[in-house]
């Protein structure tokens, strides 16, 4: 009992942090507006407490939001799950299907995780020594392809997994027109795994946003090895943000995406 009242205290922390800015949810329409249309099918991969959800049903697309923690699924399905356009899916996303043992922060839930690694780098990193992982649950695991093959193939991924998004983006064989993924500063060599495997992938051009001000840090896109020089040049103050990644519209698999990151 008393877990679940820590888990509950949780979400709602997380929901007074990201439903209560009306200006943060003005450039977050702006900014994904680059890459959404109406009608498109998006994938929320790390959903949470589904901020991006609300803006990706305000451009007019149908999103399939995946999230493993319990407690913030059930939210979901709650504020969301009874919409038409949105889909709730409890499971993570990895580099195979299977089960993932999953370490859930009840108190900050918005950064439980799949990763032991991720764990370990916070621990060791300044202003990150008060959290706690103090809950551990077995979940299911997909791929991106198996959420391909059911849903069908998204024109955006969003991915916010802890630590975890370089496995996320190995479970993912083809190219999709555009995806974004966050980085820490504490884990870069992870942000630098998912470049790399999305230039394995395809012709991607990249910008970045920093925290949640959800605006690009460059007027023109550019590309993975200046994206990964100016991740190596960030501050560790800087913490955490998002990278944004296009196909070129001359690669055969944007199917003619005009995207611009």
């Amino acid at each position: 009992m008393a877990d679940h009242l820590k888990a509950a205290r949780g979400i709602a922390r997380s929901c007074r942090i990201y439903y209560g800015d009306r200006d943060r949810s003005a450039r977050m329409d702006a900014l994904y507006r680059r890459f959404i249309s109406p009608g498109a099918l998006v994938f929320d991969i790390g959903s949470h407490v589904g901020d991006r959800i609300a803006s990706f049903r305000r451009l007019g697309a149908r999103v399939i939001a995946v999230e493993p923690q319990p407690a913030a699924a059930a939210f979901l399905r709650l504020a969301y799950g009874w919409r038409r356009n949105v889909t709730v899916i409890q499971a993570a996303i990895g580099r195979a299907e299977g089960l993932l043992d999953l370490h859930i922060n009840l108190s900050n839930p918005t950064i439980s995780t799949g990763s032991a690694a991720f764990i370990a780098a916070a621990g060791e990193a300044p202003g990150w020594h008060d959290q706690k992982w103090d809950r551990q649950q077995s979940v299911p695991l997909l791929t991106l392809d198996s959420l391909i093959a059911r849903e069908g193939c998204p024109g955006f991924i969003k991915i916010d997994v802890e630590g975890f998004e370089a496995e996320v983006l190995a479970g993912l064989k083809t190219p999709v027109p555009a995806l974004s993924f966050e980085f820490t500063t504490i884990q870069r060599d992870v942000a630098e795994a998912c470049l790399a495997r999305l230039m394995d992938l395809g012709s991607y051009r990249f910008n970045a946003a920093l925290g949640e001000n959800h605006r690009m840090e460059f007027a023109e896109p550019i590309d993975g090895g200046a994206m990964r020089n100016w991740l190596g040049g960030l501050p560790h103050q800087a913490n955490s943000g998002d990278i944004y990644a296009v196909l070129n519209s001359g690669d055969p698999a944007a199917g003619g995406a005009e995207q611009r990151p």
